[in-house]
């Protein structure tokens, strides 16, 4: 029979307690000497167990004061396309977003790639700052092919979303999808307001219709308040 090692052992004792209902988010957990205690190990041991918990996510150290229950990170869903706004509100949070360009021109030799259209095609540039309590949880920097959504460029984006508006006018028949993990720059950075050297995770999606690209969606998350998870039967 396995035995399972002591620093698991306190891992898996919180990780109860969390699920049980008797360790919420905010809540601070016992100090290593407490653990110690309760456990007869060593600092050592109980540290390894606190640390590799911060490592997930599940835990929160605040330097001379002690280790906390995080809050839960907001997800984002890969294999189903659903909309931010109703993510954050599906969590019982208050969503906002702000409309940093939202304009029509013609396609870049950059822009014709991620369209798969030529040069000079009229597409609409969106830029749209997603917040989930008031906290920025996504960049979206999309491409709209004119031709697919008219009116995209007169639509106030902080009443309804791109993925709402393109879902209506433009029934989805493809999904292509890429996640990077990246440094951003400094734009990115302020928008989003993220600390210097933090890292992020980028979602680069396609979307077809009508057997044509008609959207290109860059989306950047903060990676240390974001994260993605999905499931799906075979």
């Amino acid at each position: 029979m396995l035995v399972e090692p002591r620093y698991a052992a306190i891992k898996t004792y919180i990780l109860d307690g969390i699920a049980a209902g008797r360790l919420k988010p905010g809540d601070r957990v016992s100090s290593e000497h407490e653990f110690g205690a309760l456990f007869g190990v060593s600092r050592m041991t109980v540290n390894r167990a606190l640390r590799e918990l911060k490592r997930d996510g599940v835990l929160v150290g605040v330097a001379g004061v002690g280790s906390f229950v995080a809050e839960p990170r907001p997800q984002g869903h890969l294999i189903e396309l659903r909309n931010i706004a109703e993510e954050v509100r599906a969590r019982g949070h208050a969503y906002a977003a702000t409309v940093v360009d939202n304009r029509r021109l013609k396609a870049t030799r950059e822009a014709a790639a991620c369209l798969d259209v030529a040069v000079g095609t009229p597409v609409f540039h969106s830029l749209i700052v997603h917040r989930e309590n008031g906290v920025a949880i996504q960049l979206e920097d999309r491409l709209v092919l004119a031709a697919a959504a008219p009116d995209y460029g007169t639509i106030d984006f902080t009443a309804t979303t791109p993925n709402e508006v393109l879902m209506r006018v433009a029934p989805l028949e493809r999904v292509e999808h890429k996640v990077r993990a990246v440094i951003p720059d400094d734009r990115t950075r302020a928008l989003l307001a993220m600390a210097p050297g933090a890292p992020g995770l980028l979602l680069i999606r396609r979307t077809w219709s009508g057997g044509r690209v008609v959207s290109h969606a860059e989306l950047f998350h903060p990676g240390d308040r974001f994260e993605f998870s999905d499931s799906f039967e075979p």
